[in-house]
């Protein structure tokens, strides 16, 4: 009886790992079917099979190619903003990417090229905070990579221009920086002397600790002057951003970062402001310590 039970599981797990084999098998040859109909001109049909494709259950590998394939035929139909969606899904999940000549027109070229532009600048910066939230948190692995990725996609030729500029200039100098830190403390130590007893390596030094006002003897900065830029010419809509800067134990701003951009102009001028700015530093117990500060920006709507 338990010989019979245990066949009929091991007949049913069978079962279970075809099936899925076979939803993936299904899938991939419904992937090729839309890249054969795409080939032929049937961009309609092409755009079901990947619009069924991508409402299902599928490998986050196939993400990326659907959406790609749903931008070439969005592009081809003349649904220009439909089209731009999908490319910017693309941009997002993978910034890296441009589609190749063999793959793609000119004009779809372009219109990833004008994607990859516009929205480059902002995803390097979240990369940048991302990386600088796992340096602060000792994840020197993570962060390394972090900041790598952020110096690889400086060096993009569609950001070429504005990586000359603040606030990306800035932040290459910031992550060059900090990635070599990262990749210093993520190392492992250099194997013993071969001795009977070896001296014992020494510890790494633990980067200095940021603080964010929740802890118990903090007394935070005290603004000496914080003064944002006007912005330029009139707003037709409030706008609302937010900076962090980190304050070191002089009471200087020794890092400034948007982590919810109001326009890239005026984003480039706040940051170009915090050089300025002083406060009298935040105190643990009475000693100077680096503080992490969140700056609020609310841009009213002009009256005149």
């Amino acid at each position: 009886m338990k010989r019979s039970f245990a066949t009929a599981r091991i007949g049913a797990l069978t079962i279970l790992l075809a099936l899925s084999a076979a939803g993936a098998s299904a899938q991939e040859g419904d992937l090729g079917s839309a890249r054969d109909l795409y080939a032929s001109a049937a961009y309609d049909d092409a755009l079901v099979v990947l619009n069924r494709l991508r409402s299902a259950d599928h490998p986050a590998s196939q993400s990326r190619t659907i959406e790609q394939y749903r931008a070439f035929c969005l592009l081809a139909l003349g649904r220009a903003a439909d089209a731009e969606q999908a490319i910017e899904a693309v941009v997002a999940a993978e910034p890296s990417f441009e589609p190749g000549d063999a793959d793609a027109s000119p004009r779809i070229r372009q219109a990833f090229t004008a994607v990859r532009r516009r929205m480059l600048p902002s995803i390097i910066q979240q990369r940048y905070a991302t990386a600088k939230a796992a340096f602060d948190r000792k994840e020197f692995a993570a962060a390394a990579e972090g900041f790598s990725q952020v110096l690889a996609a400086l060096g993009d030729k569609d950001v070429a221009a504005e990586a000359k500029q603040p606030p990306l200039a800035d932040l290459r100098t910031l992550a060059g920086g900090f990635q070599e830190l990262a990749a210093k403390a993520s190392a492992p130590p250099p194997p013993p002397p071969p001795v009977v007893a070896p001296p014992a390596p020494p510890a790494t030094p633990a980067a200095p600790r940021i603080y964010t006002g929740g802890e118990t003897g903090i007394v935070a900065p005290v603004i000496v002057n914080q003064t944002l830029p006007p912005f330029p010419g009139q707003s037709v809509f409030p706008r609302n951003g937010k900076l962090e800067v980190v304050i070191d134990e002089s009471g200087a701003v020794e890092s400034a970062t948007m982590t919810s951009t109001v326009t890239q102009n005026y984003d480039a001028m706040v940051l170009a402001a915090t050089r300025n700015w002083r406060y009298r530093p935040a105190t643990l117990n009475g000693v100077p310590v680096k503080f992490r500060k969140m700056v609020q920006i609310t841009i009213k709507l002009s009256t005149s």
